[in-house]
């Protein structure tokens, strides 16, 4: 008769469980990166009345006989299926596409390390990003080009990060040379360049048609932006096109380039591979804008490289200059060198990549947010605060990059809220709060069974 009563107990309590389980579920629903926890029953033991037989003579084998003494927790299973996004417009909110936590830390040598998916980061005093409660988020240190290393670090966000000059390299020639035009006549076009230091100069090409039907191409001056004074190009100058003070350039009668510097470029194998302006550090600048020579010329600031002009392994640059019976706008154009710049802004892109805009208009890559998986992430460990750690179980954590072998993309802008689904878990509270009612009625009626047996005496 006990039996019954001690079942029914067992049903309460572990009824009770699932009950807090739901419980905080439910207080959940609106937790950032939240994952559910799920609960199941398992038998107690059972007490063998009769064994089972074997069949013997003429009778046939019996099963044997069982009374169940109750219920006990089978198991709490944290459920890692993703939440569903939330767009926030905040650059600093990530979310993880995917598998993979992101890992943050509070010690200053990132011993400690925890696990989230949690991203509502944001940036402290010192450009950390940091979580809700000032823990570190782990990622992989970019160096001084932007280059993503392997040296695990805190993301820091410096915001007087400055991004250097880088001279430029290289120059298109794009636009069109007017076969009407009659002989010897020139057309001037200019570009702007930069030296390692930041400061620019103008570069003026000079095209000239000859009485062969070519067109040579020499530089006329290098102009000192910051002094206006130049360097004016003459026969012999200190810069070249590919060492000489020019060179030629014919069409075909489709009106493309046939040859540079008397070389076919379609087939010739002794067509150099790039054909470069140098000697740019050598120059001086010796005119003033007035056209007056000057006696105490100084050549550039910084190091000015050699730019290349036409390359042979981009055919772009052979294909964007043509001549044809059209309006003459030929002109270079500038393709890299920049000036110096102040960081005004960022952005996170799938690879968790933080990329900064500098004022100067280029970008630079500071840091990139590092992703974690395991091989059972239902055997990391709960700690509060929207925290993992791992166990024996869950195995050993993986670091990788977002988006590439199996971790999942990283969303700027968005959060992963919650994974419990309200109707499931009222679901549950029903049947839950019924299996409780019905348990406790076990008790109430063992109870009154015993009742009855002391009554028998009366």
């Amino acid at each position: 008769m006990m039996r019954s009563m001690y079942s029914g107990v067992s049903g309460l309590r572990t009824h009770q469980s699932k009950m807090d389980v739901i419980g905080n579920n439910i207080a959940n629903v609106n937790t950032v990166g939240f994952k559910r926890g799920q609960m199941t029953f398992q038998e107690v033991f059972n007490q063998v009345i009769q064994g089972a037989s074997a069949p013997q003579g003429g009778k046939g084998g019996t099963n044997p006989q069982q009374v169940g003494m109750g219920v006990s927790v089978g198991s709490i299973n944290t459920i890692h299926t993703k939440g569903p996004a939330q767009r926030t417009e905040n650059p600093t909110d990530l979310m993880i596409d995917g598998e993979g936590f992101f890992v943050v830390s509070d010690d200053p040598n990132f011993g400690n390390r925890y696990y989230t998916r949690a991203g509502n980061f944001s940036l402290d005093r010192d450009g950390n990003l940091v979580t809700a409660d000032g823990f570190k988020v782990l990622g992989y240190r970019a160096d001084e080009n932007g280059n993503i290393t392997s040296d695990i670090a805190n993301i820091r966000i410096n915001k007087s990060e400055t991004k250097g000059a880088t001279a430029t390299e290289n120059i298109i020639i794009r636009g069109n040379l007017d076969s009407r035009l009659e002989n010897d006549t020139e057309h001037k076009a200019d570009t702007e360049i930069v030296d390692s230091l930041g400061n620019t100069y103008t570069v003026t090409f000079k095209f000239i048609k000859n009485d062969t039907g070519q067109w040579r191409m020499t530089i006329d001056r290098i102009t000192d932006n910051a002094t206006k004074n130049y360097y004016k190009h003459e026969d012999s100058g200190t810069v070249g096109i590919d060492g000489a003070d020019g060179i030629d350039i014919t069409f075909d009668k489709n009106g493309n380039i046939e040859t540079i510097g008397g070389k076919n470029i379609k087939g010739d194998t002794n067509l150099l591979e790039k054909i470069n302006l140098t000697n740019l550090n050598d120059i001086v600048f010796n005119y003033d804008k007035d056209d007056e020579e000057i006696t105490d010329a100084k050549g550039p600031n910084g190091n000015l490289k050699d730019i290349t002009l036409f390359d042979k392994e981009n055919e772009n640059t052979y294909k964007d200059l043509h001549q044809y019976a059209n309006e003459m706008d030929a002109k270079p154009y500038k393709q890299d060198g920049e000036t110096s710049g102040k960081i005004e802004g960022f952005s996170i892109n799938g690879a968790g990549e933080i990329v900064g805009s500098f004022s100067n208009g280029e970008k630079k890559v500071l840091g990139q947010v590092m992703v974690a998986k395991f091989d059972n992430p239902m055997g990391l460990q709960k700690l509060g605060s929207n925290f993992f750690i791992d166990t024996r179980n869950s195995g050993e954590p993986q670091l990788g990059k977002a988006g590439a072998n199996g971790y999942g993309a990283i969303n700027a802008g968005n959060l992963e809220m919650s994974n419990v689904d309200i109707s499931l878990e009222f679901t549950e509270m029903i049947t839950t709060q019924r299996g409780f009612q019905a348990n406790s009625r076990i008790i109430t009626a063992s109870d009154e069974m015993l009742q009855e047996l002391v009554n028998i005496k009366r």
